[in-house]
Protein backbone atom coordinates (compact mmCIF):
# COMPACT_ATOMS: atom_id res chain seq x y z
CA UNK A 1 0.00 0.00 0.00
CA UNK A 2 1.24 3.48 -0.87
CA UNK A 3 -0.15 6.78 0.30
CA UNK A 4 -1.89 9.15 -2.08
CA UNK A 5 -1.29 12.83 -1.49
CA UNK A 6 -2.19 16.38 -2.42
CA UNK A 7 0.75 18.48 -3.64
CA UNK A 8 1.78 22.07 -4.24
CA UNK A 9 4.95 22.94 -6.12
CA UNK A 10 7.41 25.51 -4.80
CA UNK A 11 6.34 29.07 -5.60
CA UNK A 12 9.75 29.80 -7.12
CA UNK A 13 9.60 26.74 -9.33
CA UNK A 14 12.80 25.43 -7.73
CA UNK A 15 12.12 23.32 -4.64
CA UNK A 16 15.06 22.81 -2.29
CA UNK A 17 12.94 21.73 0.69
CA UNK A 18 9.67 20.06 1.60
CA UNK A 19 6.88 20.59 4.15
CA UNK A 20 4.75 17.52 4.84
CA UNK A 21 1.30 18.15 6.31
CA UNK A 22 -0.13 15.31 8.41
CA UNK A 23 -3.88 15.70 8.84
CA UNK A 24 -6.10 14.83 11.78
CA UNK A 25 -8.59 12.05 12.52
CA UNK A 26 -11.63 12.07 10.23
CA UNK A 27 -10.06 14.47 7.72
CA UNK A 28 -7.85 13.83 4.69
CA UNK A 29 -4.97 15.42 2.81
CA UNK A 30 -7.21 18.17 1.46
CA UNK A 31 -7.75 19.49 4.98
CA UNK A 32 -4.29 21.03 5.37
CA UNK A 33 -2.96 21.48 1.84
CA UNK A 34 -4.66 24.88 1.66
CA UNK A 35 -2.14 26.14 4.21
CA UNK A 36 0.49 25.88 1.48
CA UNK A 37 -0.87 28.99 -0.21
CA UNK A 38 -0.21 31.51 2.60
CA UNK A 39 2.94 29.69 3.72
CA UNK A 40 4.46 29.68 0.24
CA UNK A 41 4.65 33.47 0.31
CA UNK A 42 7.28 33.12 3.04
CA UNK A 43 8.76 29.78 1.89
CA UNK A 44 9.11 30.25 -1.89
CA UNK A 45 11.61 27.44 -2.41
CA UNK A 46 9.59 24.88 -0.45
CA UNK A 47 7.22 22.30 -1.93
CA UNK A 48 4.25 21.06 0.06
CA UNK A 49 2.66 17.63 0.20
CA UNK A 50 -0.29 16.41 2.26
CA UNK A 51 -0.82 12.62 2.25
CA UNK A 52 -4.19 10.98 2.82
CA UNK A 53 -4.24 8.56 5.77
CA UNK A 54 -4.45 4.93 4.61
CA UNK A 55 -7.70 3.94 6.33
CA UNK A 56 -11.30 5.07 6.07
CA UNK A 57 -12.33 6.61 9.39
CA UNK A 58 -14.70 4.28 11.25
CA UNK A 59 -16.51 7.23 12.85
CA UNK A 60 -16.50 9.47 9.76
CA UNK A 61 -16.60 7.34 6.60
CA UNK A 62 -16.03 10.35 4.33
CA UNK A 63 -12.74 11.01 6.14
CA UNK A 64 -9.58 9.07 6.89
CA UNK A 65 -7.67 7.91 9.96
CA UNK A 66 -4.04 7.05 10.59
CA UNK A 67 -4.90 4.58 13.34
CA UNK A 68 -7.83 3.79 15.68
CA UNK A 69 -8.53 5.92 18.77
CA UNK A 70 -10.07 3.86 21.60
CA UNK A 71 -11.85 6.73 23.35
CA UNK A 72 -13.60 7.63 20.09
CA UNK A 73 -14.19 4.36 18.26
CA UNK A 74 -14.17 1.86 21.12
CA UNK A 75 -11.17 -0.07 19.83
CA UNK A 76 -8.77 -1.74 22.23
CA UNK A 77 -5.43 -0.22 23.20
CA UNK A 78 -3.68 -3.17 21.57
CA UNK A 79 -5.50 -2.65 18.28
CA UNK A 80 -4.76 1.08 18.38
CA UNK A 81 -1.07 0.47 19.09
CA UNK A 82 -0.79 -2.09 16.30
CA UNK A 83 -2.50 0.35 13.94
CA UNK A 84 -0.06 3.11 14.89
CA UNK A 85 2.99 0.92 14.28
CA UNK A 86 1.66 -0.34 10.94
CA UNK A 87 0.86 3.16 9.72
CA UNK A 88 4.17 4.53 11.04
CA UNK A 89 6.08 2.04 8.87
CA UNK A 90 3.93 2.92 5.87
CA UNK A 91 4.42 6.65 6.45
CA UNK A 92 8.19 6.28 6.89
CA UNK A 93 8.51 4.35 3.64
CA UNK A 94 6.34 6.87 1.81
CA UNK A 95 8.40 9.77 3.20
CA UNK A 96 11.63 8.07 2.14
CA UNK A 97 10.21 7.92 -1.36
CA UNK A 98 9.23 11.58 -1.36
CA UNK A 99 12.69 12.65 -0.22
CA UNK A 100 14.42 10.47 -2.81
CA UNK A 101 12.12 11.54 -5.65
CA UNK A 102 12.86 15.22 -4.94
CA UNK A 103 16.59 14.63 -4.56
CA UNK A 104 16.55 16.04 -1.05
CA UNK A 105 18.07 15.04 2.27
CA UNK A 106 16.17 14.67 5.55
CA UNK A 107 17.49 17.97 6.88
CA UNK A 108 15.44 19.75 4.19
CA UNK A 109 12.13 18.30 5.39
CA UNK A 110 9.69 19.56 8.04
CA UNK A 111 6.64 17.66 9.31
CA UNK A 112 3.58 19.77 10.20
CA UNK A 113 0.91 17.79 12.02
CA UNK A 114 -2.55 18.54 13.33
CA UNK A 115 -4.22 16.52 16.11
CA UNK A 116 -3.78 12.82 15.23
CA UNK A 117 -1.33 13.98 12.57
CA UNK A 118 0.78 15.55 15.32
CA UNK A 119 0.74 12.23 17.16
CA UNK A 120 2.03 10.45 14.06
CA UNK A 121 4.63 13.16 13.35
CA UNK A 122 5.97 13.07 16.92
CA UNK A 123 6.14 9.28 16.76
CA UNK A 124 7.84 8.95 13.38
CA UNK A 125 10.15 11.99 13.28
CA UNK A 126 12.40 11.02 16.21
CA UNK A 127 12.58 7.42 15.00
CA UNK A 128 14.13 8.32 11.64
CA UNK A 129 17.84 7.56 11.22
CA UNK A 130 18.54 10.86 9.42
CA UNK A 131 17.41 13.95 11.30
CA UNK A 132 14.58 16.05 9.89
CA UNK A 133 14.78 19.85 9.82
CA UNK A 134 11.94 20.10 12.32
CA UNK A 135 8.50 19.06 13.51
CA UNK A 136 5.54 21.39 14.07
CA UNK A 137 2.67 19.93 16.06
CA UNK A 138 -0.73 21.61 16.40
CA UNK A 139 -3.30 20.40 18.95
CA UNK A 140 -1.79 16.96 19.53
CA UNK A 141 -0.01 14.79 22.05
CA UNK A 142 3.03 12.55 22.36
CA UNK A 143 2.06 8.88 22.40
CA UNK A 144 3.91 6.44 24.68
CA UNK A 145 6.46 8.98 25.95
CA UNK A 146 8.03 6.27 28.10
CA UNK A 147 9.34 4.57 24.94
CA UNK A 148 11.08 7.63 23.58
CA UNK A 149 14.31 7.21 25.53
CA UNK A 150 14.85 3.73 24.11
CA UNK A 151 13.55 4.24 20.58
CA UNK A 152 14.75 7.75 19.70
CA UNK A 153 17.30 7.93 16.88
CA UNK A 154 17.43 11.63 16.06
CA UNK A 155 16.28 14.81 17.78
CA UNK A 156 14.88 17.41 15.39
CA UNK A 157 13.73 20.73 16.88
CA UNK A 158 10.04 20.73 17.78
CA UNK A 159 7.42 23.47 17.92
CA UNK A 160 4.20 22.62 19.76
CA UNK A 161 1.12 24.86 19.46
CA UNK A 162 -2.20 24.39 21.24
CA UNK A 163 -5.41 26.34 21.73
CA UNK A 164 -6.23 27.14 25.35
CA UNK A 165 -9.91 26.16 24.96
CA UNK A 166 -9.37 22.92 23.03
CA UNK A 167 -12.05 20.45 24.18
CA UNK A 168 -10.89 17.60 21.92
CA UNK A 169 -7.24 17.24 22.96
CA UNK A 170 -6.60 18.91 26.36
CA UNK A 171 -4.15 21.83 26.27
CA UNK A 172 -2.26 20.16 29.13
CA UNK A 173 -1.14 17.48 26.65
CA UNK A 174 1.16 20.05 25.06
CA UNK A 175 3.02 20.50 28.34
CA UNK A 176 3.30 16.76 28.86
CA UNK A 177 4.76 16.30 25.38
CA UNK A 178 7.17 19.19 25.82
CA UNK A 179 8.39 17.83 29.17
CA UNK A 180 9.02 14.35 27.78
CA UNK A 181 10.78 15.66 24.68
CA UNK A 182 12.92 18.09 26.66
CA UNK A 183 13.85 15.35 29.12
CA UNK A 184 15.13 13.34 26.17
CA UNK A 185 17.30 16.16 24.82
CA UNK A 186 15.06 17.77 22.21
CA UNK A 187 14.94 21.52 21.65
CA UNK A 188 11.26 22.27 22.20
CA UNK A 189 9.33 25.49 21.74
CA UNK A 190 5.69 25.91 22.79
CA UNK A 191 2.93 28.41 22.17
CA UNK A 192 -0.60 28.75 23.49
CA UNK A 193 -3.12 30.29 21.10
CA UNK A 194 -5.51 32.29 23.27
CA UNK A 195 -9.22 31.83 22.66
CA UNK A 196 -8.57 28.97 20.24
CA UNK A 197 -10.23 25.58 20.32
CA UNK A 198 -9.25 22.49 18.33
CA UNK A 199 -7.86 24.30 15.32
CA UNK A 200 -5.07 26.39 13.85
CA UNK A 201 -5.18 30.11 14.61
CA UNK A 202 -3.32 32.85 12.68
CA UNK A 203 -0.83 33.44 15.50
CA UNK A 204 0.09 29.76 15.59
CA UNK A 205 0.44 29.55 11.83
CA UNK A 206 2.67 32.64 11.82
CA UNK A 207 4.97 31.11 14.43
CA UNK A 208 5.07 27.86 12.47
CA UNK A 209 6.24 29.75 9.37
CA UNK A 210 8.99 31.50 11.35
CA UNK A 211 10.11 28.18 12.86
CA UNK A 212 10.23 26.55 9.42
CA UNK A 213 12.08 29.52 7.90
CA UNK A 214 14.72 29.30 10.62
CA UNK A 215 15.22 25.56 10.36
CA UNK A 216 15.34 25.53 6.55
CA UNK A 217 17.84 28.37 6.50
CA UNK A 218 15.70 31.06 4.93
CA UNK A 219 17.02 34.59 5.38
CA UNK A 220 14.64 36.53 7.65
CA UNK A 221 14.47 40.27 8.15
Amino acid sequence: MSLKAEKRDAKSGQADSLVVFVHGYGADGNDLIGLADPMAEHLPNTAFVSPHAPHACSMSPMGREWFPIPMIDGSSENVARAGLLETADLFQNWLDGQIADMGLTADRVVLVGFSQGTMLALHTGPRRAAQLAGIVGFSGRLLAPELLEVEVKTKPPVLLIHGDIDTVVPPTDMGKAADALTKNGFDVFTHVSKGTGHGIAPDGLGLAVQFIQKNLGYATS
